[in-house]
This record gives structure tokens, sequence and C-alpha cells, in this order.
């Protein structure tokens, strides 16, 4: 059985005066303030969900 990978994903800025859909993917993923942190399997939503937060959020392979 092949482990799926999983990435870290950290708010580091505020969502404060962001785009409705910006605020939205954020809270979908579980990050509401700057710091918040969450592991998650790394698939094609999480990489669109990533792509709407990119200038917002740090990934990192785990």
């Amino acid at each position: 059985m092949k482990k799926t990978e999983q990435v870290k994903v950290t708010l580091t800025k505020s969502l404060i005066a962001r785009k409705p859909n910006q605020i939205v993917t954020a809270k979908s993923l579980g990050l509401t303030r700057p710091g918040d942190t969450v592991v998650l399997a790394n698939d094609a939503a999480l990489a669109g969900k990533i792509k709407v937060l990119s200038h917002l959020v740090k990934v990192e392979n785990v």
C-alpha cells in the first residue's frame, strides 16, 4: 500500500481585506489566523486551494 504524501500548510498573512473566495478557501483548510498550521494529504483538490492562496501561505513537505 502506497503511503500518501502530506504537506504542512501555514497561513503567513492575514485574511483581512482579502477576496471572499480566498477567505472561504482558507477557512475550508482550517486556517483562520496568521500562524495557523495544518497537515493535509497532498492531492489535486489541495493543489487548487493552495494555488488560490499561494501568496498567503507557506507549504512544506512532511
